[in-house]
């Protein structure tokens, strides 16, 4: 299934890059090859991605990737829609982390207590 993240980032990949190839893709995702093809025919078929004819340096047939208009729109749209996500991700981490040192200060705190209690016992 071609997630908004994937989607996002092969829009953004291809943009910057499009003569990048699907192993090239594959890698940079940190997926298989055949999800980096399906992932790029899913994008093709709803019109975001065009792909033409070229030849490489190697002197053999290869692909570019080119967003059309649809897929300059799409691309803006999901930027905004992965950023909001990024953003609410961000605020959960921070609200944890705040949890985590409060709580590690009063652990602290707890155990400094302790320490001293058992001291003044002796």
């Amino acid at each position: 299934m071609l997630t908004d993240e994937y989607r996002y980032k092969i829009l953004k990949m291809v943009e910057s890059n499009p003569a990048i190839s699907q192993r090239e893709l594959a890698k940079a995702l940190g997926i298989s090859l055949g999800k980096a093809n399906f992932c790029l025919k899913a994008l093709i078929d709803v019109g975001l991605v065009k792909a033409t004819n070229f030849r490489n340096s190697k002197n053999k047939l290869a692909y570019m990737y080119l967003l059309t208009p649809s897929g300059i729109e799409a691309k803006a749209s999901i930027t905004l829609q992965f950023l909001k996500h990024k953003l609410k991700e961000y605020e959960a981490l921070q609200l944890e982390i705040d949890e985590l040192r409060q709580e590690s200060a009063f652990t602290l705190h707890s155990e400094h207590q302790n320490l001293t209690q058992g001291q003044n016992n002796e």
